[in-house]
């Protein structure tokens, strides 16, 4: 096969991330040659801009345009940047081993989320978080955030800057700097954004030999996992901008998936907890879904499940 040429955002953790795809698919293939392309997204060129006013697929739709015009074979993507519809010229052909979905909390000393004085400054660029961070700590002033992981970093140490900042722990770990969170925060309370901390590879449909290769890195728990929280999210109707999201786990052949809901202030909290086989991840999410919705979910979250079309997922700008 041809030199195998790799899309990628250009930020420190997007490479991050390709080289670790890079990697398995060297070990997977030796005797192929890869090559990575980077390719500056609308995400990356708007830094000032809330991504829920920018629009679905901020990170994503020009790796898809270099796909479709085959100015790359496969784009590495964070999961949780992928809209839930994904064109169908374009396939979602693997998905690596997760690294830790957990969101973490860093501050400018060590005191966790329950410690952290009255009334501090925490900052953070997600509706899901800034609802868990008031529904947990209601006398939090939660201010919005953007930027990459090291902007974001450097923003907290600045003077002036936030007290704390919730950022993704799987970006944290990628770059290093995991040791920097004053706490990670539990999933089950905390619950993570859809597909945080996995790597998804995206491809043509047609090029079946590029999906064999990337097939081959695979890791199937992993896989069913995000089969799931996508499929709850596409059938909640959530997007970047709403304060819901579930969080799955593949134990044997089972997958657990733990769901929820909240107003925006955080006042109002509605979650749920599925369980069915792995091999039907995707229907688990579904059917969780419709019992959040029923439970009181979409009347939280403002609306009608008959209004709820296509979500995007919490576009985090790369698992930040």
């Amino acid at each position: 096969i041809k030199t195998v040429r790799i899309g990628t955002r250009g930020s420190r953790l997007a490479l991050a991330q390709t080289q670790i795809v890079l990697g398995a698919l060297r070990a997977a293939h030796p005797g192929v040659e890869f090559a990575v392309v980077t390719i500056t997204t609308k995400g990356d060129a708007n830094r000032a801009a809330p991504v829920a006013a920018i629009g679905v697929g901020v990170f994503v739709k020009e790796l898809e345009a270099a796909l479709a015009d085959r100015r790359i074979d496969l784009a590495v993507h964070s999961a949780k940047d992928m809209p839930t519809v994904v064109p169908e010229e374009f396939t979602i052909s693997s998905v690596l081993e997760r690294e830790d979905p957990r969101d973490a909390l860093v501050g400018r000393d060590a005191r966790g989320l329950e410690r952290l004085p009255r009334g501090v400054r925490v900052a953070t660029g997600s509706a899901r978080r800034k609802a868990l961070l008031l529904s947990v700590r209601p006398d939090l002033t939660v201010e919005p955030i953007r930027g990459n992981v090291d902007t974001r970093l450097s923003k907290l140490r600045a003077e002036g800057g936030p007290d704390a900042i919730v950022l993704a722990a799987a970006g944290l770990a990628r770059l290093g700097r995991l040791s920097e969170a004053s706490e990670v925060l539990d999933p089950a309370v905390f619950v993570p954004a859809v597909g945080q901390g996995a790597l998804a590879i995206e491809t043509r449909s047609d090029d079946e030999a590029v999906v064999r290769m990337t097939l081959a890195i695979q890791h199937l728990p992993s896989r069913q996992a995000v089969e799931a929280e996508r499929a709850f999210l596409l059938a909640v109707g959530g997007g970047c901008s709403a304060p819901v999201s579930a969080h799955a786990t593949v134990e044997g052949r089972r997958v657990i998936l733990s769901a929820f809901a909240a107003d925006p202030g955080g006042s109002h909290v509605v979650r749920h907890m599925a369980e069915g086989e792995a091999a039907g991840a995707a229907a688990v999410g579904e059917s969780a879904a419709k019992a959040l919705l029923e439970k009181g979910g979409a009347q939280i979250m403002g609306r009608s499940p008959a209004a709820m079309g296509h979500a995007s997922f919490e576009a985090g700008g790369g698992d930040d």
